[in-house]
């Protein structure tokens, strides 16, 4: 029988790719970098677009085809379901972009010297 000596199995405090304050089972995250973050945004604004798009199409077909219906509560419901078509269209086109542009300013502030340093601390 052969024993396994301490060289084979290093303890977690031996171990360089933990932190102190953090667990031993748990594994070291490397931090996003710029590209990450441009690509991100390059993505939401892409999305916030297209959602505009949709948003833009959606608003043209019920201004060329507004609901009528003879009966009040019919009709009170097709307006009630234009609104809200047209409110999420839009609020996807706002939720888009102001994430892509708030990825786009974090990209800006990652090449700025000290980044590193300012997101190392508490």
């Amino acid at each position: 029988m052969s024993e396994t000596s301490s060289q084979d199995h290093p303890s977690p405090l031996e171990q360089s790719d933990h932190k102190p304050d953090q667990k031993p089972d748990q594994p070291v995250r490397k931090r996003k970098g710029p590209l990450s973050f441009l690509s991100g945004s390059v993505t939401s604004l892409g999305l916030g677009w297209l959602a505009l798009q949709l948003a833009q199409r959606i608003v043209g077909y019920y201004a060329t085809h507004p609901p009528q219906y003879e009966a009040r509560f019919a009709q009170s419901i097709a307006v009630f379901m234009k609104t809200l078509v047209v409110g999420m269209s839009f609020l996807a086109t706002f939720t888009f972009a102001f994430v892509g542009l708030g990825l786009f300013l974090t990209f800006i502030r990652s090449l700025l010297p000290g980044w590193e340093q300012a997101e190392e601390s508490p």
